[in-house]
């Protein structure tokens, strides 16, 4: 199966719109962006239903959420110039208070999963349909409170809630293999007796599928291969991106390269 035409004009779209907002801002942290762009743009425009929750907790990764946002019509082109500014609204890390889609304030990473779990709790207990989708890094879950919030959740067996983990395999000081060994980290996941399904993060159906799988037991994991920079050869798999803004002359090989996909 292959991604429909659609899906794949909003992907390109997004992508040049997410390169534009860090490029007019000076704003680095774009190669973690670019691996979980493509998740968080099928969750918004395929996935998600009114009751539902999503839950950034990787917040490097607030430029591709506002993009997504922007692409869902829920932010303007004017709240993205703000991205950064003095007194903005869309800060480096999601803030809390503005925006029914930011429920909380994430970014400390090993936060936003305790604070899933206790919404999916809250959940079944009032007896709301909602699902509660949660994105995570990979090097999130050198955080010990993550795996306190797998007990809890696993515990309580919330089906309702997903947890979605972006394996880029780079983190902020080199690879995550390298600065506090995981791997392979699906099989220590698999010790907890949960759905654990594995999907192209950068392949639209393969998202699409894995998100709307049957829940068996609970919380649901779907780990995404994924791509750190995806779609920008000079930023693919380079952790420096984890960082780096874009200059000028970058940020045009950029654009050349997202509009010849």
């Amino acid at each position: 199966m292959t991604e429909t035409p659609s899906m794949r004009a909003l992907l390109q779209r997004a992508r040049k719109r997410l390169l534009q907002m860090h490029f007019e801002s000076r704003v680095g942290h774009i190669g973690g962006n670019l691996s979980a762009l493509d998740a968080m743009m099928v969750l918004y425009h395929q996935v998600l239903r009114d009751d539902d929750v999503f839950i950034l907790s990787k917040g490097h990764s607030a430029g591709a959420l506002y993009v997504t946002l922007w692409s869902a019509g829920k932010l303007s082109d004017d709240d993205l110039k703000t991205f950064h500014g003095e007194g903005t609204r869309l800060s480096a890390h999601p803030a809390p208070g503005w925006c029914p889609d930011i429920p909380f304030a994430t970014g400390s990473l090993g936060h936003g999963l305790p604070d899933a779990a206790g919404i999916a709790l809250g959940y079944r207990l009032q007896g709301r349909p909602g699902r509660i989708f949660c994105l995570t890094s990979d090097a999130e879950w050198q955080e010990g409170s993550n795996w306190e919030a797998l007990i809890f959740a696993r515990h309580h067996q919330l089906r309702n809630l997903h947890i979605v983990i972006d394996e880029n395999r780079l983190q902020g000081f080199g690879s995550t293999r390298e600065v506090a060994s995981m791997d392979p980290l699906g099989d220590k996941l698999s010790g907890f007796g949960m759905d654990i399904t594995h999907a192209d993060g950068h392949q639209a159906e393969a998202l699409l599928r894995a998100f709307e799988a049957p829940a068996k037991e609970g919380p649901q994991i779907v780990i995404l291969r994924t791509i750190k920079g995806h779609g920008v050869s000079f930023m693919e798999n380079a952790m420096e991106w984890h960082y780096l803004p874009l200059n000028p002359d970058q940020y045009r090989a950029a654009l050349v390269e997202v509009d010849a996909e």
